[in-house]
Formats: C-alpha cells, structure tokens, sequence
C-alpha cells in the first residue's frame, strides 16, 4: 500500500515501540512529539524504514492539518495508518480537580486524537483503505480514583473508536482501540510496587506488548476487526 504511517506522542513509551513496530512491517513513520525532539530523533533513527519527526500539540485544533500537511509533504505520500497514542495525566480527586486540568487531559487525550482522526479519514476514503489505532486505557474500564478526567477521555475514545468504525467500514477502514492496564513506561514510573499486587500477572506490561497488538490491528490479518477494544492489562479487569 502507497501510504504512510503516522504515531503521535511516538518519541517514547508506547509510541517508540509502536513506530518500531509498523516500521518493522514496512511502514514509513513519522512519529508525532509535543516537546521532545532529540528523543524522537532517537526514534526515527531506529526505525527500520525511512521516517520523521514531526511537532505537533494535538490539543491545538489547528495542529492536525499542519501535522498532515507536513507529514504528506516529506514523505510524499498519504497517511493511511494513524495512531492516537498522545496522551497526559492530571490527577487528582474529583472534589479537587480544576477546570484546568479537565481541559487539558480531556483536550489532549480526547478532542486532539477526534481532530487528527478526522483529518486522517479524507485520504483514508479516497484510498478506500485505512488503520487508525486509539490508545485508550483500562481506566476507561474500571475505576481508579483520582483520574476522573482521564477516565472520561480514554472512555469516551472507545466511544468514539466504535462509532467512527461503524461509519467508515464499508470503505476499506478499520478503527479500533487498544486498552492498556499497567504499562511500564515514563507516565507510570511514579506508581509504587504494590499497584502490581491487583494485576493477576504479578507484572507490568511492557510497551512492545502493546504494540504488538498494534501491529495485528493495522495488518492484513485484521481487516475483518473493527469498532472493537483490545485490552492489553494483564487480566487487571477481567
């Protein structure tokens, strides 16, 4: 297929290992970053096809057309795989949660991956082809106090994922999401030891996991998936 890849929040974690993934598979990939550009650099350069670093807020409305404008451009074709792994944290309880922090998660993780996967369906239906891949959370699932906001963006992205597959699947187009419990990644770092004592697999994931499943959704073999959630949690919600 005569397209492109693109990864957001791809210079590290879940996104790293997603780009080196799809770029394992013989996608070209431009991995998206918000504010660390020597780390994506790092990323691009391992991949194993010809890719790019691309800044870009997601939370900005008007970041999605540039982000696509520029990925066409350089790598001089459509992007016909997306994934929306950017994503931020904000935690705190309900009573105490600003305005400020709802926005921000729910604006990032929510409305940002919204824009970027309406942009990406234009070249998705004209090719009647396309992969687009949501980075939910199984906190979308299954309670964790003090993430209210991040909560209702990561279910609200599963919403979206079935309702937007629902739309398009007669084109040749695939959306689906991936849930994942805890990851071992930057974002999780903080969290103490005993947050594994109520995973039944007594272990963090690992972000290769992750992308493995990535890597089934947008491949050939799961073109009959779609409007479907793949939890990757270590039996966490089951």
């Amino acid at each position: 297929m005569n397209g492109c890849a693109l990864v957001t929040g791809g210079s590290r974690g879940i996104g790293a290992a997603t780009a080196r993934a799809l770029a394992d598979d013989g996608w070209r990939v431009a991995v998206n970053y918000r504010s660390d550009a020597d780390a994506a650099d790092e990323v691009v350069a391992s991949l194993a096809t010809p890719g790019m670093a691309i800044q870009g807020d997601v939370s900005d409305p008007e970041a999605a057309d540039a982000i696509f404008t520029a990925v066409e451009e350089t790598l001089g074709a459509p992007v016909l795989v997306l994934v929306n792994n950017a994503g931020v944290t904000a935690d705190n309880l309900s009573p105490a949660l600003s305005d400020d922090d709802w926005d921000r998660v729910v604006d990032t993780n929510l409305s940002g991956a919204f824009r970027l996967t309406r942009r990406a369906l234009r070249p998705m239906l004209r090719a009647r082809f396309g992969r687009i891949v949501n980075v939910a959370s199984v906190v979308g699932q299954k309670a964790n106090p003090g993430q209210a906001n991040y909560a209702a963006a990561k279910a609200g992205l599963v919403g979206m994922t079935k309702t937007v597959a629902a739309e398009v699947a007669r084109r040749g187009i695939t959306v689906n999401a991936v849930a994942p419990g805890f990851i071992a990644t930057e974002m999780t770092a903080s969290l103490t030891n005993g947050y594994l004592d109520h995973v039944p697999a007594r272990r963090a994931g690992t972000p290769e996991e992750v992308a493995a499943c990535v890597r089934f959704l947008v491949s050939e073999d799961a073109a009959y998936v779609t409007g479907t959630t793949l939890t990757v949690d270590g039996g966490l919600s089951a």
